[in-house]
């Protein structure tokens, strides 16, 4: 093979390398396509820390599950929903980001010490249908032993540039969204927003001493 041939065939290479790296690293990940795929994440996800629960405790849960809500869940928009536009729009920019990275904190250090012993529980899908403003539902069970009955978890999720999330969930009915709706915004009106801030890090502070 001549010379001039082996470099054609070595810059081909590289072109192709290139184009699949970008490909790996522009393209949506394939768990973030649909939305049932997303909750089918988030959910393994909470099963595998409960099955290790007890190997990792609280802290390595905590690690593990970090990434996955990232990836499951718009906490930006979840945060700024629960505030309203009103109390959104009076933050500066330092203010809400520190709402949006204190909040994340919460969400995560609340799923490690909630879902933290597996005890032959598990998830199963059960249907999932469009809902207005372009969302999506997903509806699923968690399976627990007879005498404990069965947890039914609604997810509601939107695209967030181009990938699936979830914007709220519905433990049997109850939206989750709404109850920190009415806490987080009576504590806003009453004593503003450092005690907001101060509120939810006691939160994360008691997840932490109540794995």
């Amino acid at each position: 093979m001549k010379i001039k041939q082996i470099i054609n065939l070595f810059v081909s290479g590289l072109a192709v390398f290139a184009i699949a790296v970008h490909m790996a690293f522009a393209s949506p990940d394939a768990e973030s396509i649909n939305p049932e795929s997303v909750v089918n994440k988030l959910q393994n996800g909470l099963l595998n820390a409960m099955q290790e629960g007890q190997k990792l405790g609280y802290d390595g849960r905590y690690k593990f599950l970090e990434p996955v809500i990232d990836q499951t869940h718009d906490i930006e928009t979840i945060i700024k929903t629960i505030l309203g536009a009103a109390y959104w729009t009076q933050l500066d920019k330092t203010q809400q980001e520190l709402i949006v990275a204190t909040f994340r904190q919460l969400t995560i250090a609340t799923y490690a010490s909630q879902f933290s012993v597996h005890d032959d529980e598990l998830f199963k899908f059960v249907e999932q249908r469009e809902l207005p403003r372009e969302q999506v539902l997903v509806r699923s069970q968690l399976l627990t032993k007879s005498d404990q009955g069965t947890v039914n978890f609604d997810y509601v999720l939107h695209q967030n540039d181009g990938r699936w999330q979830i914007v709220n969930i519905l433990f049997d009915g109850v939206s989750d969204l709404a109850i920190k709706r009415g806490e987080y915004r009576a504590i806003m009106q009453k004593d503003g927003f450092q005690t907001l801030i101060e509120k939810l890090k006691e939160k994360i502070a008691f997840t932490r001493q109540n794995p």
